[in-house]
């Protein structure tokens, strides 16, 4: 059986940015608003040289909210491997869900198993490439990614630092990140000791 790092992609793998037209902070919605955050090409390229499978896996709403085409998502996608080739680095796999419970286009409007919090994209993942769950981590800046990871059975990391409020939400939800790491250049240097690299 393989192992994987499971990545968010918006906040962990690319900046989020800032959305005038929706007043929000959110994913980018066309190429030339995407870009990697310091640090992500290498990380990326280590956690290949440490042996694991390095996988995308993303709530993607921005379809199914008329923000952005697939077209448009396939064009962010091959920016985003251009710029991890940069630095030697590559993802073995994207997987996406492109649903949302309140979407605009009724083809993408459901509540799916695929959705984070829930597991099914790892699920998914582990099943195509014959991954072991248990060997693998979860890497998110959100508690939906640390939910989705632990249900799937991986060890979880949270990137970003906590707060108060974050601390209750967790508690809240019975939600506890194995490990908390600022960036994801830290994550992977955390996975390297408990690999014992």
């Amino acid at each position: 059986m393989k192992k994987a790092v499971f990545l968010d992609r918006d906040g962990v793998i690319n900046a989020m940015v800032y959305n005038p037209d929706y007043g929000i902070v959110d994913s980018p919605i066309n190429p030339e608003e995407f870009k990697l955050l310091p640090g992500v090409g290498k990380a990326i390229k280590r956690i290949e040289e440490m042996g694991f499978l390095t996988l995308v896996i993303s709530n993607q709403p921005g379809i199914a909210k008329g923000k952005l085409s697939l077209k448009v998502l396939e064009a962010i996608d091959k920016k985003m491997k251009e710029e991890l080739a940069e630095f030697g680095a590559r993802l073995d796999r994207i997987y996406y869900c492109l649903h949302h419970p309140e979407a605009i286009k009724k083809e993408y409007r459901k509540n799916c198993p695929c959705r984070k919090p829930n597991p099914g994209l790892l699920l998914k993942a582990a099943e195509e490439l014959q991954i072991s769950l248990n060997s693998s981590y979860m890497i998110g800046d959100g508690l939906t990614d640390i939910q989705a990871g632990e249900r799937a059975g991986c060890k979880t990391i949270l990137l970003g630092r906590l707060k108060c409020d974050l601390c209750r939400l967790m508690e809240d939800l019975e939600v506890k990140p194995d490990l908390i790491a600022s960036n994801l250049a830290r994550a992977v240097k955390l996975i390297e000791k408990l690999e014992g690299g």
